[in-house]
């Protein structure tokens, strides 16, 4: 039997590559870690729909469980992708539940996972169009109850990824779930807000935004726990070691740091506490 040229085999549509259309790309969020294999079950799924696919580990060490900081993570991680990215995040302590799963196109990007609240910072944008995932020839033909995940979301986002538009994928849904947005209060020339998100770092990322310090004018201190702070830095090197400071962070809200520390550690800090600036005044 002679052999068939590798330049001449037969490739499978889900293999064969797409020359009139740019790459499709899917970020993955999740709450699973990276020890076990639901991350790599995903994939599978996905690439199983189009092998062409890129897929974007954006992270997957949200808290578990911690539905608010994986809505954090989409809002901060997610905006610098090329139109027509499908954002795939699966933070799900109801699987198997009631709950509805959701796919949303906000005129830009595309959006599969749980609807409790997780893309909250999408359904406030008046243009987004929600759809809930309905549609069995879009999912597995067997579905887990215990992982939507890889049944039910990572076909519905590889097909959204092949240009499939979102109204396929099931009925509207006008009622989807957005969590209370926090923010902080401003009296006179003072800020209160909280602790959104501990980093890698151990940074304390803040309500507090770039807006909401510039309306202050100059800062005269923070206070966070048991520390108070004096002015605000622009670098991580602007203190000396070991010493806390406050700055604006790359996603626009101040941050609390420890030069070559563990700031949420050695402050005894993490998320829900409250951090209070005063100002100056407007400059």
């Amino acid at each position: 039997m002679a052999l068939i040229p590798v330049t001449q085999a037969v490739q499978t549509p889900a293999m064969a590559p797409r020359a009139d259309a740019p790459v499709a790309i899917v970020t993955l969020t999740s709450d699973f870690g990276t020890r076990d294999t639901y991350v790599g079950a995903m994939k599978g799924a996905l690439l199983s729909i189009d092998a062409s696919l890129s897929l974007i580990d954006l992270t997957h060490h949200i808290p578990a469980q911690d539905i608010l900081g994986g809505s954090y993570a989409l809002r901060q991680g997610t905006d610098r992708f090329p139109p027509d990215t499908v954002h795939l995040a699966v933070v799900d302590p109801g699987v198997g539940s009631e709950r509805r799963g959701i796919a949303i196109d906000d005129g830009r990007h595309r959006w599969v996972g749980p609807d409790n609240g997780l893309f909250s910072h999408v359904l406030r944008q008046r243009a987004a169009r929600v759809h809930q995932l309905t549609n069995p020839d879009l999912q597995a033909k067997v579905v887990s109850p215990t992982f939507h995940g890889r049944d039910i979301f990572a076909p519905a986002a590889a097909h959204l990824a092949t240009g499939l538009d979102v109204s396929a994928v099931g009925p509207v849904v006008d009622d989807a779930i957005c969590l209370a947005q926090i923010t902080c209060q401003r009296q006179g020339n003072e800020l209160v807000g909280s602790v959104l998100h501990v980093d890698h770092f151990g940074n304390l990322i803040t309500s507090v935004t770039t807006q909401d310090v510039q309306a202050l004018g100059a800062v005269a201190q923070i206070v966070i726990g048991r520390t108070t702070i004096t002015g605000l830095s622009v670098t991580y090197t602007d203190a000396d070691p070991g010493q806390p400071m406050g700055l604006i962070g790359s996603g626009g809200h101040l941050e609390v740091s420890v030069r070559g520390g563990h700031a949420a550690r050695e402050l005894d800090v993490g998320v829900g506490a409250t951090v209070t600036i005063t100002g100056t005044g407007p400059a």
